[in-house]
């Protein structure tokens, strides 16, 4: 085994050049310098003290530097997660306190054993029933609730903390009597702020900026003397290892909760981590190590009091424009962020929440997506009921509930749709010696004693009641004339048992009624299938052909029709 394939690091590394070190420099103080404010605003997320922000801004990222495959990749504190760890662990312990920071942590550790395992045994497929419609209508939903739990801080008034869209818009309401005005001001001059910053002054850290206004404002005024509510202390120093407090009842607890977390999590760093690896061509993003590298980063991070943590968008995207050309990048930024914990977190005494709600609510609002809605509304209907019917669920009910219904759609509707694929019955096109669906293309010519079908999805339990009525239906509407049925099974991927049983029968039914089955461009594993089954003495090899035009071809011959024989073809399978 290569030390590279279990080291990744190794591979950038050994090539490193001096001309990436000005890059990776500029994007790492970059990035550690937004990690600061977003930490802090996520932890308020979260439900922890802003202090766990910082720390899961630190350790994690450095694990994600060694094992990871992304070198752009910048690996954090994340506002869906922090919402997913507030709203899951608030259910079992109160938000804030000693056992719920504790459980936060233990999750972290859970998270990554299981990221680890499913990396070890290859097992990152199973992100795969995260339909992109689950995950829009997901992300959507949470950028909603995490926006309105923001409107406390952006008000100034005392709205609880809840997970259930509906309940915060009421509680709002009811508030908007009691709204500190020097706080409003301060929360939506930090909005504006950081909207045109981003748009007009993209190269000036936008959160940085309004964090540092924001402190000055509130001490040079002593806006905190009018109500307005700061931050107030950050203990300073670095995380000191502890193993997390850890019993079999808690982790059955936070059982369902770590599994969900570890694939939404690793689903958002590999999608983002994807996207940048295009603009790159000197390293390949391998998923299963992915989980790897975030598994460890989550559970050497809970050994350093953090929580959950996986890849952001907003930082990678940076990291990149900032000209990341390796991981070394991360570790720069892993070190702006200790230096911070060290020396100057008695800076952030004065920041306003308000500011933190802002800088939440810009982040946030920008992952709500309208332009997945609007291509499903053009193309498929269908998905687009999973995503509202998710989003809805998730900002109405809850988080979990969300997931699970949006997975749980996803996989009634795949197994409705296997149930009834799509069927075409096939014309010649003039001229050709090609067939196609009669319902799609005009002046076929379509034979009165002859069915041709194609049926596009494998043969299997779900869809042989189907196939059977199908191919009885067609067969009536060809009345007393209809002498053959050719089946193309050009698009017959494969044929369980339920399928072989289902061909006895449409076989038996026909030779009956004396229709003969011809069969045309079986792929391999269906001749495997029918060759083992024995069901080939039922049809014949003399009725199985290479293609539609053979098939045909043959029963003009043996009908002694004029017709003349324009090549030679192979009968058999």
């Amino acid at each position: 085994m290569k030390l590279v394939n279990v080291f990744p690091f190794l591979d950038w590394l050994t090539s490193y050049k001096k001309s990436w070190f000005k890059g990776d420099i500029s994007a790492g103080l970059t990035v550690g310098v937004m990690l600061i404010p977003q930490g802090i605003a996520y932890a308020m997320i979260a439900g922890l003290p802003p202090i766990y922000g910082l720390y899961t801004a630190m350790i994690p990222q450095v694990m994600y530097a060694f094992f990871g495959t992304s070198r752009q990749l910048a690996v954090g504190p994340s506002a869906m997660d922090s919402l997913i760890v507030a709203s899951g662990i608030g259910a079992i312990a109160m938000v804030g306190s000693e056992h719920f920071i504790a459980l936060a942590i233990l999750l972290a550790l859970l998270i990554g054993l299981i990221q680890l395992a499913l990396g070890i045994f290859r097992l990152g497929f199973l992100v795969n029933f995260l339909s992109k419609p689950v995950i829009s209508g997901f992300t959507s939903a949470a950028a909603l609730i995490i926006g309105f739990n923001q409107l406390k801080h952006l008000f100034g008034v005392n709205i609880n903390r809840n997970h259930q869209l509906q309940y915060l818009i009421l509680d709002a309401i009811k508030q908007l009597k009691n709204i500190n005005y020097p706080t409003f001001v301060i929360g939506i001059s930090s909005i504006l702020i950081l909207v045109l910053i981003k748009r007009y002054f993209k190269k000036i850290p936008a959160a940085l900026a309004v964090v540092v206004l924001g402190i000055l404002a509130v001490k040079f005024f002593n806006l905190h003397q009018y109500g307005v509510k700061i931050v107030g202390t950050i203990p300073k120093g670095l995380p000191h290892f502890a193993i997390p407090k850890f019993n079999l009842e808690m982790a059955k607890e936070l059982g369902p909760l770590a599994l969900t977390l570890a694939l939404i999590a690793f689903m958002e760093a590999v999608s983002v981590a994807k996207a940048i690896e295009v603009k790159h061509m000197n390293y390949k993003v391998k998923a299963n190590k992915e989980l790897i590298a975030l598994g460890l980063g989550n559970i050497f991070g809970s050994l350093f009091q953090s929580y959950p943590s996986t890849g952001g968008f907003g930082r990678t995207a940076v990291n990149n424009q900032s000209g990341a050309n390796t991981p070394f990048a991360a570790i720069i930024s892993a070190v702006v962020v200790g230096l911070t914990l060290v020396f100057l977190t008695p800076l952030f005494y004065y920041l306003p929440k308000a500011v933190l709600g802002a800088i939440i609510m810009v982040a946030v609002f920008s992952l709500l997506d309208f332009k997945v809605p609007y291509q499903l509304w053009k193309y498929t209907k269908r998905d687009l009921i999973i995503l509202n019917v998710t989003l809805l669920i998730t900002a109405t009910i809850g988080i979990k509930e969300g997931i699970i219904t949006g997975v749980l759609f996803s996989l009634i509707m795949l197994i409705y749709k296997s149930t009834k694929p799509h069927v075409a019955i096939l014309g010649n096109v003039p001229e050709t010696y090609l067939y196609r669906n009669i319902k799609r293309f005009d002046n076929l010519i379509i034979l009165k004693d002859v069915l041709i079908i194609r049926f596009d999805a494998q043969l299997h339990f779900a869809n042989t009641t189907y196939f059977k009525d199908t191919i009885y239906a067609e067969a009536q509407k060809k009345g007393n004339k209809l002498k053959i049925i050719v089946i193309d099974g050009e698009s017959l991927n494969n044929l369980d048992s339920s399928g072989v049983y289902a061909l006895e029968e449409i076989l038996k039914f026909f030779k009956e009624k004396k229709i003969t089955l011809y069969f045309t461009g079986l792929k391999g594993p269906v001749r495997d299938t029918i060759y083992k089954s024995n069901i080939i003495k039922d049809i014949g090899q003399e009725h199985c052909f290479m293609s539609i035009q053979e098939a045909i071809d043959s029963y003009k011959e043996k009908n002694n029709t004029n017709h003349k024989k324009k090549y030679t073809y192979q009968r058999n399978v």
